[in-house]
């Protein structure tokens, strides 16, 4: 968790937000997946990108902040965890921790029993954290990853997990 002095706390993102989340997106996009995807999705993953998807995608997106500043995100559509990122400063500070609770909680909101998200294949600190937070690979697959020239597809692995009764 965050220290003593610091609060950290859960709201949706708003627009303001943005800028935030693209450069923290951006920083732990490129640590868990460059080395891991096929060449064309790291060609396109650029500042700009980021940018304008952080923007696009502000209404599905709970922030973390601590003292204020945002530190962490998570986006949810539908039984999908889609995205889980923390600012390098906070990773390992139990701040993933948390939005993946808020995520799972997402999910038993819109309905579904039962969440799911996409884990590239290489990612092994990514997997690690998602076993020790009792969720279950159920395998590998290929992620269809949006890009501006269509679909590209990613090694992934696809984890599950029960959502918490609602």
């Amino acid at each position: 968790m965050a220290s003593e002095h610091e609060a950290l706390a859960l709201r949706p993102a708003n627009p303001e937000d943005a800028q935030a989340i693209a450069e923290i997106w951006q920083a732990g996009w490129r640590d868990g997946h460059l080395g891991h995807v096929p060449d064309a999705l790291a060609a396109v993953r650029t500042e700009e990108s980021f940018a304008v998807r952080a923007e696009q995608r502000v209404g599905d997106t709970v922030v973390a902040t601590v003292d204020g500043a945002v530190v962490g995100f998570v986006m949810v559509v539908g039984d999908e965890v889609e995205q889980v990122y923390v600012s390098t400063p906070h990773r390992g500070s139990g701040v993933a921790a948390v939005l993946l609770t808020e995520a799972e909680r997402l999910v038993a909101a819109n309905g579904h029993d039962r969440a799911w998200l996409a884990v590239v294949a290489g990612n092994a600190r990514a997997r690690r954290f998602y076993e020790r937070n009792g969720w279950a690979d159920e395998g590998r697959f290929d992620y269809p990853a949006a890009s501006d020239t269509g679909l590209i597809p990613v090694p992934a692995h696809r984890y599950v997990k029960r959502t918490p009764p609602g």
